[in-house]
């Protein structure tokens, strides 16, 4: 307690970040804690779901893919050797979870849309005008390849860097900056200018 009656906790009892306290959840699931499982899943839920909406264009798959993957967490969990993030070893897992699904249930072929392009009319307001381009952007995406979507879904949606991703979709980093590159070009084709607000 210092002089004005505050009480101060020890540098000790600091809070510990993110990773470190994901990595304790996991040690714990290897001692087969099922609530810490749960708090796992209930962690990664939201993240795993946004990354197999990209992949996945069959919604009814997304839920079994993500329950897959974290099933492969639960049973594996002492596998985990800490090379890598914690992260980045459950989203390697349902990325190959999520290609084998595509593999069983082949992407639906989609009707072509009359016309996609924005209005070159002034928006009303910025939010009109973001929102558009948001709409304009997940289409462009759904014409890129599963692999190309990956890596942009990975490094603009989830702030993961090359590294990262190469280990997540498991091939050379410079595959990964090949995709990149051919994803943009495919983007910035198919919404023109505009890609500049997004990349």
């Amino acid at each position: 307690m210092n002089r004005s009656g505050i009480i101060r906790r020890p540098r000790t009892e600091a809070a510990k970040s993110p990773a470190s306290d994901e990595r304790e959840l996991l040690a714990r699931v290897v001692a087969g804690d099922l609530r810490a499982f749960e708090r796992l899943y209930r962690l990664y839920q939201p993240r795993l779901s946004r990354f197999l909406t990209t992949l996945l264009r069959r919604p009814q798959l997304i839920e079994e893919v993500l329950d897959d993957t974290m099933m492969v967490v639960w049973q594996s969990a002492d596998r985990f050797r800490g090379s890598s993030k914690l992260s980045t070893w459950i989203f390697a897992i349902a990325y190959r979870k999520a290609h084998k699904a595509r593999l069983k249930w082949p992407d639906p072929i989609e009707e072509p849309e009359q016309d996609t392009r924005l209005s070159e009319d002034p928006a009303p307001d910025d939010e009109l005008h973001h929102q558009k381009l948001h709409d304009s952007l997940m289409r462009a995406m759904d014409q890129l390849s599963a692999d190309h979507r990956a890596v942009v879904e990975l490094t603009y949606f989830h702030g993961l860097g090359y590294r990262e991703i190469a280990e997540i979709v498991d091939c050379p980093v410079d595959t990964v900056k090949t995709r990149m590159f051919h994803a943009r070009r495919r983007l910035k084709q198919a919404i023109g200018g505009r890609l500049s607000d997004w990349f």
